[in-house]
Order: structure tokens, then C-alpha cells, then sequence
């Protein structure tokens, strides 16, 4: 019997779901508040989480970044319930990493589906884990040999070149192959139905990208585009595919790269929820001057579009530059010939929100 957790400071609200849920067979445990949901999370280890957004002391978006925060929880599938009907709680909730947003009052077929959706998701997920490990124990146990990222680069591998600002790839297009920038920058991005970017992340010479998508087995689901010229190495999804299931030393280096990623967007859609404009561009521009200075300890300046720069932060482009204009005055930064010269690093760096 799966069992879910429901968070809800409603006592009402909360015997109708849970009637609904042991209806249809499921095992519900209660919690009437964010702290108390943590506490029940961690005793319990439920097979899903439902919650609300508005709750006092600890708010359901508060919940779910603890939760996330937890290796041995965060792969719970975690449904938000809100009365507010606002696409901005929506978009917050889901960029913080909830799977699914359900708006009281919630139907019960509209409740069971989503739960059952979820569920399911989760078991397929676990099927195919237990498939790739079980072929993994059958397989020759003899060693393989080590083959190096750099050796698997440089073997016959088709080189192309992109102009500054040309699309590489767009979301939802078909699977391509895995990219590797041999020189220049791109940008990684996603667009959001009104036509609004966000930049993910900045990629320069000797990163990877497109493996998600191919290891996940779907279309792009998000944008990337030369930044400046680049020429990039393209590597057939099939051999990188043969690589990775190989058992290969490589594979544990694309493991950490996608740890360090996951890690990486994590922190950077935390800082976007709760972050202050103010904090936000500061960590932006030190995002880009991490990005840009190529290894150069005494390299404090960089050219960013000021577009650019508001999509890293996911502000506007005009608030982004008043913003600049008083950290230029407050002598943290200096402008020259559009670049941005960083004057107090370290300041910038730990900036209060």
C-alpha cells in the first residue's frame, strides 16, 4: 500500500483528501503544518507528498527546499496545493522542483490522477534502474579499459562552427548529437510563455552539454545559442550512450559533471525564490565573472550584455541596469567601455540580501 504524507493546516480540507485518497486504496498520514510535515517526511519516508503553500511558520515552498536539501528524501514526488490562483506561485513552485500544482478546491479525480501519474512516473523510473542494474551484474565482470575524456574527444569526431548568436539547438527539437566546446561561449536557456529568457547557464571551452536530454531519452527541453563564436565537437549520442553503459572510468566523470550540475541549478533557483533583487545581480555578475575570467586570478573585468545579465538573474533589463548604476556608485564595480570591472570582489560576494 503506497503511502502519502499530506501537509495541510486545514483539518477540514484534510479529512475530505485523505477520505478520497483511502478510498482509492492508499495509506494517508497527516501533518497539520511545514515543521511538523518534516518531521512526519523523515519518520515516514512517504511514497508522495501532498502540500500546501500557504501555512504559518514554514511555508510550503520553505518545505520543499528542506526536503530537497535531504539526499534521502529528495527524490519523494512532491504535489503543491495553493487557494491562490497566481501563476507566479506556479512557476516558483515548480522551479524549486514540485512535479505537479493542484488549486483548491481540488477535484477528486483531478487529485487521484495527479497522484497516480506521479506514482507511476516514480515506478518506471525504478524499473528501468533495476533493469540497467541487473544487466550491469550479468555483464563480463572482466576490467575495462580506462579510456580518459581527452582520448574520447580527439578520436574522429565531426568539428562545426558557430557564429555569435546562431541557435544550436531549440527546445523540443529531436534528440542531436553530444556537443563539447572546443572554443568560445554558449548559453544555455529556456523561454517561458510569454516570451521571457532565463539563462540557465554559461559554457566555455572544455565543458559538455546536450547529455541530459540523450541520457533521459527525450527532446531538448531547453535553448542553447553561441554566445560568441564557437566551434564545437559533435560526438554521436550512440557512442556516447556505449560509453556510459561501458563501465568505463569516464562514466563516473560524466556522474560528477551531472552531480555538480544538479547541485548547480539547485542553488541557483533557491537564490531566484528568495534572493533580493539587490543579492540577485550581485551573484549574477560574479556568476559571469567566474564564467568569463578563463582561469585569470587578476582578470577583474567582463563584457555581458546587460540582456544577458537580466536573464541570468531573471530580472528586468532596466532594473538590472539601476541596479549596476548603484553598485557603480557605491564603488563596488566600474564600468568601462561596457565591461564590468569588478573593484570589490570579495564584497560583492557576500552581499547581504
Amino acid at each position: 500500500m503506497k503511502k502519502i504524507l499530506l501537509i495541510e493546516d486545514n483539518a477540514e480540507f484534510s479529512d475530505n483528501v485523505m477520505e478520497i485518497l483511502e478510498m482509492a486504496g492508499y495509506k494517508v498520514v497527516i501533518a497539520a503544518d511545514g515543521k511538523e510535515g518534516i518531521k512526519m517526511t523523515r519518520k515516514e519516508i512517504p511514497d508522495l507528498i501532498i502540500c500546501d503553500i500557504m501555512m504559518p511558520d514554514l511555508d510550503g515552498f520553505g518545505v520543499l527546499h528542506v526536503i530537497h536539501k535531504d539526499p534521502e528524501l529528495t527524490g519523494i514526488p512532491f504535489i503543491f496545493l495553493s487557494a491562490k490562483n497566481e501563476d507566479v506561485d506556479i512557476r516558483k513552485g515548480m522551479n524549486l522542483g514540485a512535479d505537479d500544482f493542484l488549486r483548491k478546491p481540488v477535484q477528486g479525480e483531478e487529485l487521484l490522477k495527479a497522484v497516480e501519474t506521479r506514482l507511476a512516473k516514480v515506478e518506471s523510473m525504478n524499473a528501468k534502474f533495476a533493469a540497467l542494474k541487473g544487466a550491469a551484474k550479468t555483464s563480463d565482470p572482466a576490467p575495462k579499459a580506462d579510456i580518459t575524456i581527452e582520448k574520447f574527444i580527439s578520436a574522429d569526431r565531426e568539428s562545426r562552427r558557430y557564429p555569435k548568436k546562431q541557435i544550436i539547438y531549440k527546445e523540443g527539437n529531436r534528440l542531436g548529437p553530444l556537443f563539447y566546446i572546443v572554443s568560445g561561449k554558449v548559453k544555455i536557456f529556456k523561454t517561458s510563455e510569454l516570451g521571457d529568457e532565463y539563462i540557465i547557464d554559461i559554457l566555455k571551452e572544455g565543458d559538455f552539454f546536450g547529455y541530459n536530454a540523450i541520457l533521459e531519452g527525450t527532446m531538448y527541453t531547453d535553448n542553447a545559442e553561441a554566445l560568441e563564436d564557437v566551434e564545437l565537437k559533435l560526438i554521436p549520442k550512440e557512442d556516447f550512450l556505449a560509453l556510459i553503459y561501458d563501465g568505463n572510468n569516464i562514466t563516473k566523470q560524466f556522474i560528477q559533471r551531472l552531480t555538480k550540475d544538479v547541485i548547480g541549478k539547485e542553488d541557483q533557483l533557491i537564490k531566484l525564490a528568495y534572493n533580493s533583487l539587490r543579492k540577485r545581480v550581485a551573484d549574477g555578475v560574479i556568476f559571469l565573472h567566474d564564467k568569463f575570467k578563463n582561469g585569470e586570478k587578476n582578470n577583474p573585468d567582463f563584457k555581458i550584455s546587460r540582456q544577458n545579465l537580466a536573464n541570468v538573474t531573471g530580472a528586468r533589463k532596466e532594473s538590472v541596469i539601476r541596479m549596476l548604476s548603484d553598485f557603480k556608485d557605491e564603488k563596488l564595480i566600474d564600468i568601462k567601455d561596457g565591461n564590468i570591472v569588478l573593484l570589490k570582489e570579495d564584497k560583492l560576494r557576500t552581499l547581504c540580501n
